[in-house]
């Protein structure tokens, strides 16, 4: 089988979320941070031929990336990556090597906060966060007012701060704050909820791909 370039960019982006994963048979793929505050799941355009688990996901990406459009060949202790006369056998591990997400699908115990995030807007706010060293990202507003992003730093009052209205209006107080290293997401729109019990989806417009994204508690707050 061939991988495509899509499905190559979301094995490189959960790479980021966890260094191990599990690939069950068929097109759907999960991953799950090493704290539990990161769940991303996609369905793949390719349907794996087996259940297998990589331990380093990175590694295997840079193993694939030395051939140029290569055929992957399974088997119950490694995987063949091909092309023309060059192969490299890149053994699997157990599954017991890795942190492997939950089986059951996650559902929102309630959408309390809810609007679209452009790719413009993911990327400006993103990338001020990385600028300033803001180590929290918060979303809030208050009642009559439209929803705000802002970047910020926890530990440091006197930290620059960035802010992006959106066009979405409130009938709520709240602010709902996520770590920004938390907020690893491939680049595009998407549809936002958030429940005041504690997690968030990130669901992408374009392609069948969602994270569930734990909420901050001790700096997140929702007034009925």
């Amino acid at each position: 089988m061939k991988l495509s370039n899509e499905t190559l960019t979301i094995l490189k982006n959960f790479s980021s979320i966890n260094s191990g994963i599990v690939f069950r048979k068929g097109k759907h793929l999960k991953t799950v941070s090493q704290t539990k505050t990161i769940l991303a799941e996609a369905t793949l355009t390719e349907e794996m031929p087996q259940d297998f688990c990589i331990y380093d996901l990175n590694n295997f990406m840079l193993s694939l990336n030395n051939f140029e459009n290569p055929t992957l060949i399974f088997n119950d202790v490694q995987v063949k990556i091909v092309s023309g006369k060059k192969s490299t056998n890149y053994r699997l591990t157990d599954k017991t090597m890795i942190v492997a997400p939950p089986d059951k699908h996650l559902t929102l115990p309630s959408n309390d906060v809810e609007f679209k995030f452009s790719e413009d807007n993911l990327n400006w706010i993103l990338k001020s966060a990385s600028l300033s060293s803001s180590t929290h990202i918060s979303v809030e507003s208050n009642p009559g007012e439209v929803l705000k992003i802002i970047t910020f730093n926890a530990d440091n009052d006197a930290a620059t701060t960035n802010e992006l209205e959106l066009e979405e209006m409130s009938d709520k107080k709240f602010k709902m704050v996520f770590k920004t290293d938390n907020l690893k997401l491939i680049p595009g729109e998407y549809e936002v909820k958030i429940s005041k019990k504690g997690i968030s989806q990130f669901k992408n417009t374009k392609i069948d791909l969602q994270y569930w994204i734990a909420i901050e508690a001790k700096e997140s707050k929702f007034e009925e």
